[in-house]
């Protein structure tokens, strides 16, 4: 088998089907000189532990003033899945060191004025899920100041806020995690991890039906060639050219859109220690969904951090490290009628995109201010965040539609799959690779070894969190126990 891209979607995969087949003999191939260097990256990735906790982009308002809850109740259980699997990496000594990787850090929504009406409703939509037991309310000024000092110290006192606290929440650092991972994949026998290493042609071989790779080594420029029965394309903003070579019917019509972000970065050790939770506001009108403004407290390489933002950003590259021509050269006949269409149905988000890059220092600080209103420009640096490409696809109705999230285009037979799209990514990847091995290893997950080994992983696996309060409430103080998180049901 064959994965390209060492991120922590190849290396979860790769974990979990040596252990559902340990024979099995998996290739990574990778093209920077490092694992994990791309979206996965602490510094790339906004590490919240994306659990719907506080993410407000997952509870979207309708024109009715209802809210939607159903994407927040599904991301908020594969987290919890998500952690299961890490449970079991520790448990079976895989990976050793849970707080290189996972700390328990509050989630907080934090609004003002004219969203506590919004927050206020979400509130009690959400709290009746056991998902969301334990999430807390208020708008009053003295629990605010002990929830988020720094947000509330020179706040207008006329000012309404109102916020939701979930004691639960995570902050977690994918790379770290990707890297513990592949450590251990790479002890294992069978599996080679190529790095500096790109894949630059596929096509399918009509003999065997089997795929061909050619694959170019960057550090010599010697070029190889492989085949394999099965290919994994997760490549993260890279996924969809190569997607394009396999030219599978299924990948027809699929576009990207990149959008790039930037952080700000504290520098001030006085204010760092001054906050430590995760505080989530409210998108601006034609935002994208990863651009909600949130200040948020990290721990990487064992050092507590501060960042705010992300502040969008355009760039035709779909890789931090990749190539300005990565856009145009996406374009086909295919997905060029629906990119046009999504386009034109988004000229909101092109307009928001373009006040963005044109920020100066003294605007990016008002908004900081919003949050932290005694911000002084001194203490806050700017820094690239990573690459994110949105999907777009063919859509009856409009032609074309913009998509915010991760979806799997996979082929009929199963014997190639690819991930496209962003948030909530990483926190979603193992029940995102569960629904790989459920649609391209239908045959095998159906047997009573694969079926005991996955509820060995996954011990909610077939039963439903949401749904069930006592096995929520038990599978969040085991996991809890075993990552060190310190969380009593």
């Amino acid at each position: 088998m064959v994965l390209i891209g060492a991120g922590v979607m190849s290396a979860t995969l790769a974990l979990m089907l040596k252990e559902l087949h340990p024979p099995l003999k998996i290739e990574v191939y990778e093209r920077l000189d490092v694992i994990a260097g791309e979206s996965s990256d602490a510094w790339n990735n906004a590490g919240t532990g994306h659990s719907a906790f506080c993410e407000l982009n997952y509870t979207p308002e309708r024109e009715d003033g209802g809210i939607e809850i159903g994407k927040a109740l599904k991301i908020a259980e594969a987290f919890e899945v998500s952690k299961q699997f890490y449970a079991y990496l520790v448990e079976k000594g895989y990976v050793k060191n849970t707080r290189e990787f996972i700390n328990r850090t509050p989630h907080l929504s934090a609004v003002w004025d004219e969203n506590i009406a919004y927050l206020k409703k979400r509130y009690d939509l959400l709290s009746l899920s056991p998902l969301f037991a334990g999430m807390v309310y208020t708008e009053d000024r003295k629990q605010l100041e002990e929830w988020i000092p720094l947000m509330m110290e020179g706040r207008d006192p006329e000012q309404s806020v109102a916020a939701t606290r979930m004691e639960l929440g995570t902050d977690m650092n994918f790379g770290a995690l990707t890297k513990a991972m592949f450590a251990h994949l790479a002890e294992l026998p069978g599996v080679t991890v190529h790095l500096q290493h790109q894949v630059t042609f596929i096509e399918r071989r009509k003999k065997d039906m089997h795929w061909e790779l050619e694959v170019v080594n960057l550090a010599t420029d010697e070029k190889r060639t492989l085949e394999t029965k099965f290919l994994f394309i997760g490549a993260g903003g890279g996924s969809l050219p190569l997607l394009e070579q396999t030219e599978i019917p299924e990948a027809a019509g699929y576009g990207g859109f990149p959008v790039s972000g930037q952080w700000l970065v504290c520098g001030n050790q006085e204010v760092i220690e001054r906050h430590s939770t995760k505080v989530y506001g409210k998108a601006e009108v034609g935002a994208p969904p990863m651009s909600v403004p949130h200040l948020d407290t990290r721990i990487i390489d064992g050092k507590k951090a501060l960042l705010f933002g992300p502040y969008a950003g355009f760039s035709t590259k779909f890789l931090k490290h990749g190539s300005l021509l990565d856009l145009p050269e996406s374009l086909q006949v295919d997905n060029i009628l629906p990119m046009v269409a999504a386009g034109l149905h988004n000229l909101p988000l092109t307009k928001y995109l373009i006040d963005q890059v044109r920020q100066t220092p003294e605007d990016r600080l008002a908004s900081l201010r919003k949050f932290v209103p005694t911000a002084t420009l001194e203490d806050w640096t700017l820094q690239e965040a990573g690459q994110r490409v949105q999907i777009i696809k063919k859509d009856r109705d409009e032609g074309g539609k913009l998509e915010f999230g991760t979806e799997i285009v996979s082929s009929a037979d199963g014997s190639v799959a690819a991930l496209l799209g962003a948030s909530p990514g990483a926190s979603t990847a193992v029940s995102i690779m569960l629904e790989l091995l459920e649609r391209c290893f239908a045959a095998q997950i159906a047997t009573p070894e694969w079926q005991q080994k996955i509820k060995e992983m996954i011990p909610s696996y077939g039963r439903s969190l949401a749904k069930d309060a006592d096995l929520c409430a038990a599978t969040r103080a085991r996991t809890s126990r075993i990552l060190n998180l310190d969380f009593e049901s």
